[in-house]
């Protein structure tokens, strides 16, 4: 049975990946590559997992030569991306990366275009069309919903609502700055680039790490926009002065519940086990007791691991 459609296949149905170990028939894979590579999620990861499948499966499983060119390019885009040397084409309409120039370089090296029929010379430093009459000029920013404090000047009260609800729902990535769009129905704010894989948080737009929203940098999992200043000093109050509260506490409470609880939890159960046999007094006496003296020797031990 195929775990992803539910119905029952012939054992050649099921075709093998070289990224892992998980089967599930070739009608729901080849379905599955086409909306991954159709919505530019490349590397396509595994249904199942998060193994990424490998380039000669993904060109075995789908059947269409366009989707298999199209999954090459977000492949080359994607590598690309990660390159910091590398610069896109200013042109409209033009989609063409270009390696090359020396950004150590005094002058501004001019890169051109290797796309047919493009030609395209442009700066490696501004990324602005060649200027050879000149050092590069800083780009002024333009009203957009890239820059989401950037409005039009004097705008209808309609508009500006709408443009500031825009600029808030689509942001830039920080590695590729790619345009992306949150959709706002209180998902969390981990958001993570389909072009170059860039993890990065929605409220401050930085590349962040798995303990980002634990650290006291203000940003939330969820909500839509950061903690306070205040609030982010009280937090480091609560868990510089609380923590050592807690812990004490709670030492206070593991150190003689199991110093004293393991003695007679064990004196208990070996005179229970003792009773049920065919021991005479004596030995019951004496095996509880050197059950019992054997705990106050390694509750100590373990109340210490517990506290440590």
């Amino acid at each position: 049975e195929c775990p992803l459609c539910l119905l029952p296949q012939p054992p050649e149905a099921f075709p093998a990946l070289g990224c892992c170990s998980h089967r599930s028939c070739r009608g729901c894979l080849q379905q599955y590559l086409r909306l991954a590579v159709t919505e530019s999620r490349v590397p396509v990861a595994c249904p199942h997992c998060p193994a990424a499948i490998q380039p000669h499966d993904v060109h075995r499983l789908l059947p269409e030569p366009a989707l298999r060119d199209k999954y090459e390019e977000f492949l080359l885009r994607r590598l690309l991306v990660a390159d910091p040397g590398t610069r896109w084409c200013p042109a409209p309409d033009c989609r063409y990366g270009s390696t090359g120039g020396n950004p150590g370089q005094a002058g501004c090296p001019r890169l051109t275009c290797g796309r047919e029929g493009c030609g395209t010379e442009f700066c490696y430093h501004c990324r602005q069309p060649w200027h050879p009459e000149g050092p590069c000029a800083p780009v002024a920013p333009t009203p957009s919903l890239a820059t989401p404090s950037a409005q039009p000047e004097e705008p209808a009260h309609g508009e500006a609502t709408l443009g500031r609800a825009e600029a808030e729902d689509i942001k830039v990535c920080p590695r590729c700055s790619a345009f992306i769009m949150k959709i706002n129905d209180g998902s969390c704010n981990r958001m993570n680039c389909t072009v170059c894989g860039c993890l990065f948080c929605w409220l401050c737009l930085q590349e962040i790490s798995d303990v980002h929203f634990l650290s006291p940098s203000g940003c939330t999992f969820w909500g839509k926009r950061p903690w306070s200043r205040t609030r982010r000093i009280l937090w480091q109050l609560g868990m510089v002065l609380g923590a050592p509260m807690v812990i004490s506490l709670a030492a206070g409470v593991a150190v003689p519940v199991i110093t004293i609880g393991i003695p007679i939890y064990m004196g208990r159960k070996v005179l229970a086990a003792s009773r049920r046999s065919s021991l005479s007094g004596c030995q019951q006496c004496l095996s509880v007791t050197s059950s019992v003296l054997l705990s106050l020797f390694v509750s100590p031990i373990i109340t210490a691991l517990t506290v440590g």
